[in-house]
């Protein structure tokens, strides 16, 4: 479904090895100070028990063996045959020399299966940390992926949409990590692109893959050392198109036009084991401090009602001012804290119409919220947007968990 977003991505090799000498010929300058990252807004930590299938609430499949834009070879299914936890605290992506179902690719009858998960459904964020601790697969012609894809795909197509790779290894490159960026103007093989090389193959053991993404600036880390970045100037005045949330895929592909295909040194199954996916959201400015926090309808700020911290008191909106009942904070844990309590969906519910309140923090889950580049004040564990019930503008109005619609009455920022 999304394939065309990597086809042509290496139409020429020796174009695409000449855009990485390139980018690793422009020197990477240090660090500024830690980028704005805040607190975890989605996670998966691959902890189910052996043989448990792929958490659907978090991922979804793409299925299907048309050559996903780059002429590959596999058939992507959603079995746990390629695709379980392995009861390690792993994700086992398996890809593997078989037909069992009788699969027909764009060549003939498939050759191979494996399995491609995305969060297309389910998730997506502009800015912040996105990581993943991963052991990849090796050997000729197996191409191991973590990237992302702009969430308006399905209107603007791509590239406009916009995908940035966060990790891509092909299998004759070992010792090798890419990582790059397509747009208009700078897709396939014109995609701007930098890598690190290492001593020893990748797949040898876990890494860390990661990007910093802020405004108008991406950074590429393994192991948590900067390798690469881009910025709006390395476009040639192109179009920069990351500055929309994105939704991230995984994927163990077999052949395609970039990394050639498999041949008699290659060993299958090849798995990728993936030990965590991590998502940090961004805070302006670095501001992980205190904060109001403004309705968009109202004009009014959430508020503790009396300035009375009881566990379970009802948040509203009211008049925005400067006491303790409005200092919000966004803890790194992914809370939104004040008077000493986290914000807290009653009964850690996650339906329509659950009540919003203040509750002692206690490492639930349910208490983690993030504050989205879109004004969207959204509850990770339930999914669903903080609400001002009954479109109600007025001092008093309460607080719910609701569908999120992008009404102005789920409209939030940081005051």
């Amino acid at each position: 479904m999304y394939a065309i977003s990597r086809s042509l991505r290496r139409a020429a090799a020796a174009l695409g090895a000449a855009l990485v000498t390139s980018a690793l010929l422009l020197p990477v300058q240090s660090a500024p100070a830690a980028a704005a990252i805040g607190g975890i807004t989605w996670q998966d930590e691959f902890n189910s028990p052996a043989g448990t299938p792929v958490d659907q609430s978090k991922w979804r499949f793409d299925i299907g063996g048309h050559g996903w834009g780059n002429n590959e070879r596999q058939y992507y299914t959603n079995s746990t045959s390629n695709a379980v936890h392995d009861g390690q605290g792993n994700l086992v992506i398996t890809a593997r020399r078989e037909n069992p179902a009788n699969y027909q690719c764009h060549y003939g009858r498939c050759e191979y299966t494996s399995a491609r998960l995305l969060t297309a459904a389910t998730f997506s964020q502009a800015y912040g940390r996105f990581e993943a601790r991963i052991k990849i697969p090796r050997g000729q012609g197996i191409w191991p992926a973590f990237w992302m894809l702009g969430s308006d795909f399905g209107n603007v197509g791509w590239p406009a949409s916009g995908e940035i790779d966060i990790m891509e290894n092909v299998g004759r490159e070992p010792n090798t990590v890419h990582g790059t960026i397509h747009g208009p103007g700078y897709s396939g093989g014109g995609g701007i692109t930098g890598s690190r090389t290492i001593g020893q193959p990748l797949a040898d053991t876990f890494h860390t893959y990661r990007v910093d993404w802020e405004p108008n600036i991406i950074r590429w880390y393994l192991d948590g050392s900067e390798f690469f970045r881009v910025d709006p100037s390395r476009l040639g005045g192109n179009r920069w198109v990351f500055d929309h949330p994105f939704f991230m895929i995984l994927n163990v592909a077999v052949g395609g036009n970039w990394p050639g295909y498999p041949d008699g040194s290659t060993q299958f199954p090849q798995q990728m084991l993936v030990d965590y996916v991590r998502v940090h959201g961004y805070v302006p400015d670095g501001n992980t401090g205190t904060t109001r926090i403004r309705g968009q309808q109202s004009g009014r700020c959430i508020d503790i009602p009396n300035a009375n911290p009881v566990d379970g008191a009802p948040l509203q909106i009211w008049n925005c001012n400067t006491t303790a009942a409005q200092a919000w904070t966004f803890a790194a844990d992914g809370t939104i804290r004040a008077m000493g309590k986290c914000m807290d969906p009653a009964w850690a519910g996650t339906a329509n119409g659950t009540e919003v309140n203040l509750v002692t923090c206690n490492g639930n889950p349910a208490q983690r919220f993030t504050l989205n580049a879109a004004g969207d004040l959204v509850n990770l564990n339930a999914n669903r947007c903080v609400d001002v019930r009954d479109n109600n503008p007025n001092n008093g109005g309460r607080l719910q968990l609701w569908d999120c619609a992008g009404t102005p009455n789920q409209k939030w920022s940081r005051a």
